[in-house]
């Protein structure tokens, strides 16, 4: 007799054992099916998604992740939507790895499904596919009751990059959860507008210390920056240290000469991290720079 652990290269054979009795023997050929790299396989796998297993169904989840394009994600659809939880997690996971802009007609029409948990899978896998047509439903999600969902509609809009979407994560600046707001600050990274700078500005003195830090990172990529230098030398106070941290990185890529002296004192700061940013290269840079523009 065979081992169930043996490759298979026959899908055929693959498919007989997929009929097995023993839930087992089907979750160790669906790992097989995965392995194999073989497209074929994907019609294989869906035809699975309705085990009575939940362990043979998170196996197929895993396995489809394995792939990409329209058919596997369409299998993985009806996954995500799956009664047991640790099923729906792995569709949902799968699906986070998908690149192909294809996929995104199988999970689109889950962007409105009455559970939260599916709403936020399918929207953290159209992230990555970056498909212009799902701006639309990801601003809609910005209204949604629940945070997560917000949060992950977020990140679909700031890896499209678009500057139309500026005015409603602006807004989103002020949403009731802190982590919502954090990813809204993130997302503003990608514009170099003034108005992005702007409104990043503000999140510095946010309530939640993640947030703080998150615009503190973030001012130091846009191009009008500069103009939160005074702020971002406040933040060299804040009572968080990773907040200090991050405003003295911006404050070194932007070459702010007058932050010199407030970023010298990090340096008997009582957390190491803190006490050797920036480089001395960079410090150095920065005391020539205020040099050079003084009187």
């Amino acid at each position: 007799m065979s081992s169930p652990f043996e490759s298979y290269d026959d899908l055929d054979d693959a498919d007989e054992r997929l009929q097995a009795a023993d839930p087992a023997e089907r979750r160790v050929a669906i790992i097989a099916l995965g392995h194999s790299g073989d497209p074929a396989a994907v019609g294989h796998l869906a035809n699975l998604v309705a085990d009575p297993d939940a362990g043979v169904r998170q196996q197929v989840a895993m396995a489809l992740g394995e792939f990409d394009g329209l058919e596997a994600a369409a299998a993985l659809v009806k996954l995500l939507v799956d009664p047991e939880r640790i099923v729906a997690a792995a569709a949902a996971d799968s699906l986070a790895e998908f690149k192909d802009p294809a996929s995104a007609d199988a999970i689109l029409p889950l962007v409105s499904h009455p559970h939260a948990f599916v709403r936020t899978g399918a929207l953290r896998a159209l992230k990555e596919l970056r498909r212009k047509d799902t701006l639309k439903p990801a601003l809609e999600a910005l209204q949604d009751p629940d945070a997560a969902v917000r949060a992950q509609a977020i990140g679909v809009i700031g890896f499209l990059k678009l500057e139309e979407s500026i005015p409603a994560l602006t807004a989103v600046i002020h949403d009731a959860d802190p982590h919502v707001r954090r990813a809204a600050v993130s997302a503003l990274a990608f514009s170099h507008l003034k108005i992005a700078a702007e409104t990043i500005i503000k999140a510095l003195g946010d309530a939640d210390w993640m947030v703080r830090e998150m615009a503190a990172e973030t001012l130091g990529l846009n191009t009008h920056g500069s103009i939160a230098a005074d702020q971002l030398i406040a933040c060299l106070a804040d009572e968080y240290w990773q907040v200090r941290l991050k405003a003295i990185r911006s404050l070194g890529r932007m070459k702010i000469g007058h932050a010199v002296r407030a970023i010298g004192q990090s340096v008997t700061h009582e957390h190491a991290n803190l006490r050797r940013k920036p480089p001395q290269r960079s410090a150095r840079s920065l005391r020539l720079r205020a040099s050079r523009s003084s009187p």
